[in-house]
């Protein structure tokens, strides 16, 4: 009877729906009965939404920067400039290789083709030493000094800077003081070491200051033969520059302007060396067109040695190369003679 009851109500309209809740006989005796039933008609499944399957956890940041309150005040600019502050400036969509077209206006070549070489003397000589004479040529070094690229000099700025606040002002004058030393030092012991067989590299590493630069460097002098010239004066009679070469001899038996340089720090590449390509590339075709000199060199070696005596790293620069650099001196070179 009760069932025959329960049917009836179910097959009444929705709107009468209320008396089933309202009857006491429903209330008292069948209270989990009419819960289901009203559940079954009232709670209709919800439609699900779509944003309940986005996953929340992966999301919750962007969410969070999208719903915060705060505004953004950033532009296209600013947000240049705050990447530029955090990564440094952009690279610049650089050519492929060789697509460089930029030629100096007044061309020179490396090899002097006028030049009379005399036959090579059995006799042996002492190496050639030309003294530096003041005159109003610009050296190499002032012109490289002088045309240094913003980004090179950014840095050579920032190191100096640093070193600064490390040492205090007194105190980087006298370590680039000591530097210099330093650099005079083992040259001069480089050429009493080529100008006389008897003294050894042990003999002149005595020295404290230059010890382990001669050290560093033992490696590579037993490369160097045939030494023809010795910190002497070079100058290009045609474009009107001068230098002083450290060394001019034969390194594996290829005739090369070799220049000593020192460091604290390890430059296994050639690139690590900045513009001394560049020096060594002028001393070059400074020899070739200088009268003094009876010889042409193609070749150039830099010798990079360190003060904790590791073996030194040699760059050598084939004729190849060496007109590679020849040709960025002269737009250096024609950069200088511009600006004065």
């Amino acid at each position: 009877l009760v069932r025959m009851k329960f049917l009836q109500l179910l097959s009444r309209k929705h709107g009468k729906l209320e008396m089933l809740f309202q009857t006491p006989f429903c209330q008292k005796q069948f209270p989990y009965l009419s819960l289901t039933t009203s559940t079954c008609l009232y709670s209709k499944k919800k439609k699900g939404s779509s944003y309940e399957e986005v996953d929340q956890e992966k999301y919750k940041n962007l969410v969070c920067s999208v719903t915060s309150y705060k505004t953004s005040a950033q532009t296209p600019e600013t947000i240049f400039e705050e990447d530029n502050l955090l990564y440094g400036p952009p690279d610049k969509c650089r050519p492929p290789v060789g697509a460089e077209t930029k030629t100096p206006r007044k061309w020179v070549p490396l090899i002097n083709s006028n030049k009379r070489i005399p036959p090579p003397n059995s006799d042996s000589s002492l190496p050639m030493k030309i003294p530096l004479q003041k005159t109003k040529m610009p050296s190499v070094t002032r012109i490289l000094q002088q045309t240094i690229s913003p980004q090179q000099a950014f840095y050579l700025e920032r190191w100096k800077q640093k070193m600064i606040l490390e040492l205090g002002k007194g105190g980087f004058e006298e370590y680039t003081k000591n530097l210099f030393l330093q650099g005079e030092l083992f040259h001069a012991a480089l050429e009493s070491i080529f100008l006389s067989e008897e003294t050894t590299v042990k003999e002149q590493g005595e020295d404290a200051a230059i010890s382990g630069y001669l050290s560093s460097v033992q490696h590579v002098l037993e490369d160097i033969s045939d030494v023809k010239a010795l910190e002497s004066a070079v100058q290009h009679e045609t474009l009107q520059y001068l230098g002083l070469v450290d060394c001019v001899a034969k390194y594996r038996g290829q005739l090369c302007v070799i220049d000593w340089k020192t460091s604290e720090k390890p430059k296994p590449l050639l690139k690590n060396t900045f513009d001394n390509p560049l020096q060594v590339a002028a001393y070059i075709g400074a020899i070739n067109h200088d009268a003094n000199y009876d010889f042409q060199v193609s070749c150039g070696l830099i010798v990079v040695a360190y003060k904790n005596g590791s073996p030194a790293h040699p760059h050598f620069m084939d004729s190849g190369l060496c007109s590679q650099y020849w040709n960025k001196w002269l737009l250096r070179l024609e950069e200088y003679m511009d600006k004065n």
